[in-house]
């Protein structure tokens, strides 16, 4: 996983499969990665080729966090197999999804 803060922007990338093993620590390592500045979360889905309910679980208490500091988080570039479960489980209402 990487991650780079730009301005008020943290951008989380390089995460190939978000599931039960690791979905923990990526939500712990991107929390511990905000500042009192950041106001935006961008998570760069573009390379993930699995998403299970402990993934959804972490990006949506990102979310929460994200919203109670009065951000947001987006999605950026999720895989077609990504974007059908978010959209499956109705989660492309909840977050910000960049296709391009």
């Amino acid at each position: 996983m990487t991650t780079k803060l730009e301005g008020t922007t943290l951008r989380v990338g390089g995460i190939a499969d978000l599931n039960a093993t690791n979905a923990t620590g990526f939500r712990d390592e991107t929390r511990a990665a905000l500042n009192t500045g950041t106001i935006t979360l961008e998570v760069d889905l573009s390379r993930t080729t699995f998403l299970d309910s402990s993934g959804l679980g972490a990006l949506i208490a990102l979310h929460k966090t994200m919203v109670s500091r009065g951000g947001s988080l987006r999605i950026i570039k999720p895989t077609p197999t990504v974007l059908q479960i978010l959209e499956l489980t109705r989660l492309h209402r909840v977050f910000e999804i960049v296709e391009t």
